[in-house]
């Protein structure tokens, strides 16, 4: 299973990528940019229609989330608080109800 990411603006979000986290493409598609981080990959397209949603949530694990968090905000990262049910965030770090799917363990 891949994630995929929806942007309007394949340019913008490769600066974006480019200049938040240092990652470039690993290949170059039509309609979407490959990549890979850590031990995970994702890609990022072009949607074909509107999105259904406001925005899109992705989530890394770190071994130091406060100051994984804060290096990227020192490049630019801008981190949006939420409150919905379900799940909230404190400081940029989401804490949500339940697990992560896949790993059995609580998300904080």
């Amino acid at each position: 299973m891949t994630t995929r990411l929806p942007a309007r603006d394949l340019d913008r979000a490769r600066r974006f990528y480019a200049d938040k986290f240092g990652l470039r493409p690993v290949d170059e598609r039509p309609g979407g940019l490959p990549y890979r981080c850590g031990g995970t990959h994702f890609v990022v397209f072009r949607p074909a229609g509107a999105s259904p949603g406001t925005f899109t949530r992705t989530a890394w694990e770190a071994d130091d989330r406060e100051a994984t968090v804060a290096g990227l905000g020192r490049h630019g990262v801008v981190f949006e608080e939420v409150d919905v049910p379900g799940s909230r965030t404190v400081d940029g770090i989401a804490e949500t109800e339940g697990n992560l799917l896949g790993t059995g363990r609580p998300v904080r």
